[in-house]
């Protein structure tokens, strides 16, 4: 994925023959594992993709943080807090350093 500015909300697969794609993340209306991960699209196409389910949802999701980084760069630390315990303690230290300040 590009810098923000020209970046196209695309995630690259691998098809079963091996060849690679861009998918717009936009599209994907539902994924499966029956076994392989078949991807249903908004249109109503259907995918079937060497990832697993599971991988397909961590580049989508890795590629909106990505985005939500660009467009809320104060929010860095708050988009990376594994649990909602960490993020009240991340946005309590910050407020603690803003009032040090």
């Amino acid at each position: 994925m590009r810098g923000l500015r020209g970046t196209i909300p695309m995630i690259e697969l691998t098809r079963l023959n091996g060849s690679r794609l861009s998918l717009n993340c936009d599209l994907i209306k539902q994924a499966e594992s029956a076994p392989d991960t078949v991807l249903t699209l908004i249109t109503g196409e259907k995918l079937v993709v060497l990832e697993p389910r599971s991988e397909v949802t961590r580049r989508t999701l890795d590629y909106r943080a990505a985005v939500l980084r660009a467009a809320w760069p104060d929010a860095a630390s708050a988009l990376s807090a594994k649990t909602a315990r960490h993020a009240q303690d991340v946005v309590e230290r910050a407020d603690a350093d803003e009032a040090a300040t």
